[in-house]
């Protein structure tokens, strides 16, 4: 199918952003839906790019800009070689866990692909993406090296509610338990990508826990909003004396204390509270030489945003209040409509609510393995501090 841009609306194309908007195009014929193949062509009938259509606000997500054949199976096998590359140049691609496709940063928009040991999941953000999963799959196989024993499609809960009703979450090819215990820079985690969250472990803060983890020899650590222990099992690691973990879901504080136990032996102690953050916050009269506060994403549409910075706003100022004197807050925003400035100066905000001197020490982003197009800005999603508090 053949889509047309109205004039002067082909700029953002010919710099390489792979989004095209509703806005942009001319008639759409009655006959597109959602999912389908389609060529995008300028006002004058030059060929810009292919990739998948949707009835959306974000019309197009291109998948390459000019030609390209999204029904071979030399496409898929071209672009996840080119994936695997940069983790090799990386040094990621011969670790237990890694990110191999991250969306648009891997020129494939929608399409989310972790290798957790000899299992690939794919986690799919569009129809388009969704309906060829069986070619992905069939890729992953014959590019992947070791070869991989399994491929879970994990996409029900990213998918458009109308579609997802009909998706199942299913093995794509063979099959494997539903966890297994893999190893990240030395420290050892169970990983459910069946029924853990996102595809069963947030590898996007692998740097930043190693960061941690060289910091807090002796301290007092609280990390919070905890989920299976990411946080907790490096301070413990890294000799921390004490570590608080807590978070609201009983089911994941169950699997932290199955990982704590895994990183045996520590000198340190460890306790964990499964509670609400802000009320475990307000209720404890306990000080920290560091305190981690990692929470979900608090807005996914530009509508929620200004909640999502309260939000931000009263979690870290009560953070803040928790920390000794010359302690550090590791703080981190994940919701992709809150820029990193947004971030910074909510945190500046709920800094001068407490009233102590506060200092940047590092800024923080996702792993190399999530990697951002310079051409498409909004892949950068994780953003995080390291603050010393006075």
């Amino acid at each position: 199918m053949k889509l047309y841009l109205k004039p002067g609306k082909e700029a953002s194309v010919r710099r390489f952003h792979p989004w095209i908007f509703s806005g942009a195009l001319q008639e759409v014929p009655t006959s597109a839906t959602d999912g389908d193949i389609v060529e995008v062509y300028d006002a004058r009938g030059k060929l810009l790019g292919t990739g998948h259509f949707h009835r959306g606000n974000i019309a197009v997500r291109l998948l390459a800009f000019g030609a390209a054949d999204l029904n071979s199976p030399v496409f898929w096998e071209h672009k996840l070689r080119d994936a695997l590359c940069l983790r090799r140049q990386l040094g990621l691609a011969h670790c237990d866990a890694y990110r191999l496709v991250h969306g648009e940063g891997d020129g494939l928009p929608g399409l989310i692909i972790d290798i957790y040991g000899r299992v690939a999941v794919i986690q799919c953000h569009s129809i388009g993406m969704h309906r060829q999963r069986a070619l992905i799959a069939q890729a992953l196989t014959q590019v992947v090296e070791p070869p991989l024993e399994a491929v879970f499609d994990k996409s029900r809960d990213t998918l458009p509610e109308h579609y997802a009703q009909n998706v199942q979450n299913a093995y794509l090819m063979g099959s494997a338990p539903s966890s297994a215990i893999l190893c990240e820079n030395g420290v050892r985690f169970r990983i459910d990508w069946e029924s853990g969250q996102k595809t069963g472990f947030f590898l996007d803060q692998r740097d930043n826990r190693q960061l941690l983890g060289r910091l807090c020899a002796r301290k007092r650590v609280l990390n919070a909003f905890a989920y299976t222990g990411g946080f907790s099992c490096y301070a413990l690691r890294g000799g921390a004396a004490l570590v608080h973990s807590v978070d609201i879901s009983s089911r994941a504080i169950a699997l932290l204390e199955e990982n704590v136990t895994l990183n045996q032996p520590y000198n340190g102690q460890h306790q964990a509270f499964v509670e609400d953050v802000l009320v475990f916050l307000k209720n404890t009269d306990y000080e920290y030489d560091i305190v981690v506060i990692d929470p979900p994403a608090f807005a996914k549409t530009l509508a929620k945003r200004h909640q999502a910075v309260q939000g931000y706003k009263r979690l870290n100022a009560a953070a803040l209040r928790r920390l000794a004197g010359g302690g550090l807050l590791f703080t981190f925003s994940c919701s992709q409509v809150v820029s990193r400035e947004l971030f910074e100066h909510t945190v500046a905000a709920a800094a001068i609510e407490v009233g102590r001197p506060t200092r940047i020490i590092y800024r923080l982003s996702q792993g190399a393995d999530h990697p951002t197009s310079i051409y498409h800005p909004e892949g950068t999603y994780l953003k995080g501090l390291v603050l010393e508090v006075q």
